[in-house]
């Protein structure tokens, strides 16, 4: 509870933009400096007072080039101030002297804040990434404060995807250890009763070879699904696009489903918007979104009749409707439906053999296309949209 406090603390302070505020011994050193330039400049005044002196009266020719001078300057500015050499040079080392003197205390204000700078960095390199340096300045250490708030907001992003990253990467050796674990111990169990001669008749060892098989079967779909996710995450993975006609595909593609609907009985009906509809898309990478939309609506769409495949052109995009009236989704697994190994329902997944990556990979395709895909439920229908860019 408490790092949590300082975290809101600190994370209020770096939204809060405040100019330097100096220390009571900053202050102090601040005044030395001015104090010991000052004494400085005097004695350097008197000095040049004396040299210039001696000079002027020891060389006539200058003293009457400086009296011209002081007559034209009067004349000029009609002043009489020119005609005193004494006040004239008084002004002239004056106003040097407050130039010099800003000049010394303005410099030495900009290493105080540069001080306060570092500290800042310091406190931040210290492992405070959530803090920013909290100051608003002007000039070119004003975009350096704002160069190096954004690099460390930058870095502590990229940090953070990091950590997301090597979460996720363990999450999925977790879930794919578990999923391979479950069937491999039925094979070796089985296979260790047939090398063990622990049957009894031919039918009770065909058996096991059987069950030995379906597993190693249920195996491979989740090695070939797991391969397919990896492979389409990667954002170097390339898409061939090529022009499609979506009513064909799709007609296609309920064929191929056609003789496991009517086991179920269940229809697959098609309708595009116009018709032929053609889209850039690469056709492989397509059909395995269809795929397994139509598998989950198989699968999991208990008291289905009828499964609906419609798409329509709407400005520059295709919308692609994919829903069954079959039992709908619980609304609080709509949102994560699309996350690699979830489940609405483990034990049916399990009796189905399902492996929980196929939203997945259907996801990361449509996103390869440059379009999404999301999901509604309700008692009449459980439908999956994508939104596809047409293409040139």
């Amino acid at each position: 509870m408490k790092r949590t406090d300082e975290k809101k603390r600190r994370q209020q302070d770096s939204e809060i933009k405040s100019r330097i505020v100096l220390t009571s011994k900053e202050v102090s050193e601040l005044l030395a400096e001015a104090l010991v330039t000052i004494v400085l400049l005097l004695l350097l005044n008197v000095a040049l007072f004396m040299i210039l002196d001696q000079v002027v009266a020891s060389n006539q020719d200058l003293s009457d080039t400086i009296f011209n001078i002081k007559g034209l300057l009067s004349t000029q500015w009609d002043s009489d101030v020119f005609m005193s050499g004494k006040k004239f040079l008084v002004i002239i080392l004056a106003i040097i002297d407050l130039i010099v003197l800003y000049w010394r205390l303005i410099r030495r204000y900009h290493q105080m804040q540069l001080r306060h700078v570092i500290s800042e960095l310091h406190f931040i390199a210290a492992g405070h990434y959530d803090h920013r340096i909290p100051f608003e300045l002007s000039g070119d250490l004003g975009r350096v404060i704002d160069s190096i708030n954004g690099l460390v907001e930058s870095t502590v992003t990229a940090i953070d995807e990091e950590r997301k990253i090597e979460q996720s990467k363990d999450e999925l050796i977790t879930n794919v250890s578990h999923d391979l674990r479950t069937p491999l111990t039925s094979i070796i169990g089985y296979l260790g009763l047939i090398e063990d001669k622990q049957y009894h008749s031919e039918e009770e060892f065909l058996h096991y070879t059987h069950t030995a098989y379906l597993k190693a079967k249920q195996m491979k779909v989740l090695v070939e699904d797991l391969f397919e996710y990896t492979k389409v995450r990667q954002p170097t993975t390339k898409i061939n696009l090529m022009r499609v006609d979506l009513n064909q595909m799709m007609e296609q593609l309920a064929a191929d489903f056609a003789l496991e609907a009517d086991k179920k009985g269940i229809a697959i009906e098609v309708s595009t918007t116009p018709m032929p509809f053609y889209i850039e898309a690469d056709t492989e990478k397509l059909v395995r979104v269809f795929n397994n939309l139509l598998s989950n609506a198989l699968k999991y769409g208990k008291g289905a009749t009828v499964i609906e495949m419609d798409a329509q052109q709407v400005g520059t995009e295709a919308i692609i409707t994919v829903r069954n009236n079959g039992q709908p989704i619980p609304q609080a697994s709509l949102q994560q439906l699309f996350d690699r190994f979830y489940r609405v329902e483990e034990s049916r997944s399990q009796e189905t053999g399902g492996t929980g990556l196929g939203l997945a990979i259907a996801q990361s395709i449509v996103a390869l296309h440059g379009g999404y895909i999301f999901a509604k439920s309700d008692k009449n229908w459980t439908k999956f949209i994508i939104h596809l860019p047409l293409g040139s």
